[in-house]
């Protein structure tokens, strides 16, 4: 019996691989754990307009990650920050003050993209952030002492 695996199963295969198993093996274990499903024109028709739409939202995610680094490659963001007089600053500004401050400005990344140690002197500093697709960006942070 030809099934589609809908779950990876160990020794068989991969979700919506094909393959031909034996019919006691489908009806008595993979079809009751809901591994599988009987391989039928419905069935395949749906796995491959899965696969369609997928294809069209990687596509759509890869141009709005193509969008969003070329808005981000090269912008400055200034930050106002106290800081002792020796330039020291009080409290470190991380990964999760930076996504703060560039969702504000309407470029929303997660803190996890931000490559960077924690800044601790005023002055600026380049940044890299890591987005989907293998795409990177340098930001600039320029911070400021605010006393």
């Amino acid at each position: 019996m030809k099934v589609i695996l809908l779950k990876k199963v160990t020794g068989l295969g991969n979700p919506d691989d094909v393959k031909d198993v034996a019919d006691g093996y489908a009806r008595n274990f993979l079809f009751p754990r809901n591994l599988a499903v009987q391989a039928n024109q419905h069935n395949v028709n749906a796995i491959e307009a899965r696969h369609t739409k997928a294809g069209r939202d990687a596509e759509k995610d890869l141009q709005a990650q193509q969008a969003l680094a070329s808005r981000l490659d090269g912008y400055e963001l200034d930050l106002k920050e106290k800081a002792s007089e020796k330039g020291q600053l009080y409290a470190a500004v991380g990964d999760v003050k930076i996504a703060l401050a560039l969702s504000a400005k309407g470029l929303v990344i997660e803190p996890g993209q931000i490559k960077t140690r924690p800044i601790k002197e005023i002055g600026s500093h380049t940044i890299l952030i890591k987005l989907r697709h293998g795409l990177e960006a340098e930001v600039a942070v320029n911070i400021e002492s605010s006393k």
